[in-house]
């Protein structure tokens, strides 16, 4: 535990926001340089944000090193830190509160939103949180503005005695725990989770808790070792055995009743296939990208009757809940936090999360620390 993100706001540190503030600016052609800009002005109904500490998702890993979006944006949407000025209007919210901010929120009013649909809500699709430039997130930075309607639905606040790293993990624990919403899984239910980084690792709690037998794999042995606290039945290197022979024993020769891809790397779809039962149910959870594709038997799905679907982004119905899950320590979350960098050396956390070691899970860059 980092004791020092647990401490009381001073008075003082509220009042002094600065001119220019520091922040990570991605240039285009995957380049992404620590520079000084100006600290974002806000507008009524707005907030602007302190950011202690911002998690290193992959989806803007895939943004920045495919050159996604157009140039410049500054990247980061885990995002934890202290209310340090309020726009005109805001009443729920005031300077000293420690929050975490989604950049996403719906406007539960559209064709999709009444369907529950949130991650298509064209609403939804407009990043609210920014750095500066084209909003993109903004947590690599030190400061950020959230914009009003994010203000209005989209930011809880952080119990006492909770990290600020522990609470950047409330966004990706939401749109896995969407996912699980949606699976369902029952106690009766073999599932099968393929990998187990910090995503992986979250589907193996959330799926655990529901009752369900979970198989984790990975080929780094430590993720396994840590699966294995985090509820999983079995934690298997799919290098080291035949996944799908080893779930057919446990499941009377059927396979999985359920199978999460929560990693991205060739073949793993037609393993997902492989280590399922017909009529089973297939997660695509990873796949994030317009530049993956995905190849298999018709017949596997058709005849197989197996249902091959897609979840994606968080939901504000379960906002709450899942604040609740992180806050509450029913789930340990804060064991999947193994690193924790200043925002100048962003870059090799970039590198660490593309390229994991044996003891690399979830990185948090710190805004405000400078060694």
């Amino acid at each position: 535990m980092h004791w020092e993100s647990l401490l009381p706001i001073a008075d003082s540190e509220l009042s002094a926001i600065p001119e220019t503030m520091h922040a990570a600016v991605y240039r285009g052609k995957s380049v992404v340089s620590v520079e000084e800009i100006p600290t974002p002005a806000i507008r009524p109904g707005e907030l602007l944000i302190r950011v202690e500490a911002c998690g290193i998702c992959h989806t803007d890993l895939k943004k920045i090193e495919h050159n996604l979006l157009a140039p410049p944006r500054i990247y980061g949407h885990e995002t934890a830190g202290v209310v340090v000025a309020v726009g005109a209007g805001v009443t729920r919210f005031h300077p000293g509160d420690r929050v975490v901010a989604f950049h996403h929120i719906p406007c539960l009013d559209c064709f999709y939103c009444r369907r529950k649909t949130y991650a298509q809500c064209p609403v939804y699709k407009k990043v609210g949180i920014t750095a500066g430039f084209e909003p993109a997130g903004g947590g690599f930075a030190q400061y950020v503005r959230v914009m009003d309607w994010i203000v209005e639905r989209g930011v809880e606040k952080i119990p006492d005695g909770v990290s600020f790293e522990r609470a950047t993990l409330v966004e990706p624990l939401n749109t896995c725990f969407k996912a699980v919403v949606q699976c369902d899984p029952q106690p009766e239910d073999f599932v099968a989770v393929l990998g187990q980084g910090p995503i992986g690792l979250m589907f193996t709690m959330l799926v655990h808790r529901t009752g369900a037998r979970v198989a984790a794999t990975d080929t780094i042995a430590e993720r396994l070792a840590i699966s294995s606290r985090c509820g999983a039945d079995f934690a298997w290197d799919p290098r080291a055995l035949d996944i799908s022979a080893e779930i057919k024993k446990r499941t009377e020769g059927r396979g999985a009743d359920l199978v999460i891809v929560a990693a991205s790397v060739p073949g793993i779809v037609d393993q997902a296939i492989a280590c399922s039962r017909p009529g089973s149910r297939i997660l695509l959870f990873a796949q994030t990208s317009a530049t993956e594709r995905i190849e298999t038997s018709g017949a596997d799905i058709c005849m197989g009757e197996r249902t091959l679907f897609g979840c994606y982004s968080a939901s504000v119905d379960l906002q709450q809940e899942s604040a609740n899950l992180v806050f509450g320590g029913e789930l340990p979350v804060e064991e999947l936090i193994s690193h924790r960098l200043p925002l100048v050396k962003i870059r090799s956390g970039f590198d660490l999360a593309l390229h994991p070691g044996p003891k690399s899970l979830k990185i948090i860059v710190q805004p405000q620390r400078w060694s």
